[in-house]
């Protein structure tokens, strides 16, 4: 990637809702140079969506949850149908799903991000994972959760994209 187009992405990063002007004025370019290039990120997939992140903790969310969990290798056409259970779950449940992806670390292969509105919220959303995979399709041998109180007072650095678009920038 061009040096030029990673300083625009780098600036939607930091805020998507700002125009292209506005983008080529703290870019010293012109704005139809903006504009053909953010054009060219979005069809060539560098930017997949444009979104904000909200304060959870105000909408009602008081739990991020970061869920591991281990499952044997799975074949390609078990993948498949898991891929397809969860697209059918979430446009059908209310899941409160950030992420789902497959990985590898502290031995685990896979992670989910959810947001729940309090303990009890996260403890459905267990068992309803527990129910979509069931062990004789996922054979998942262990879940485990790394739970975040949103409502803490003491915070360090809340989800934000800023400091990645720093980074891009050599």
């Amino acid at each position: 990637m061009k040096q030029r187009e990673l300083r625009i992405l780098s600036e939607l990063i930091k805020n998507s809702k700002q125009s292209d002007r506005e983008v080529a004025q703290k870019l010293k370019v012109s704005q139809p140079t903006v504009s053909r290039i953010r054009a060219k990120l979005e069809k060539e997939g560098y930017i997949k969506e444009y979104t904000i992140i909200p304060d959870f903790s105000k909408l009602g969310y008081k739990i991020m949850a970061i869920t591991f969990a281990l499952s044997k290798a799975l074949s390609e056409e078990a993948a498949e149908k898991v891929r397809k259970i969860v697209k059918n779950a979430i446009e059908r449940d209310q899941f409160g799903f950030v992420m789902l992806e497959r990985g590898m670390g502290l031995g685990f292969d896979g992670v989910v991000i959810t947001y729940h509105r309090d303990y009890s919220s996260y403890q459905r959303f267990l068992r309803r994972l527990r129910q979509l995979f069931p062990k004789d399709l996922m054979n998942v041998e262990r879940i485990d959760s790394f739970l975040v109180d949103l409502d803490d007072k003491v915070r360090y650095l809340p989800l934000t994209f800023s400091i990645l678009a720093k980074e891009l920038m050599p």
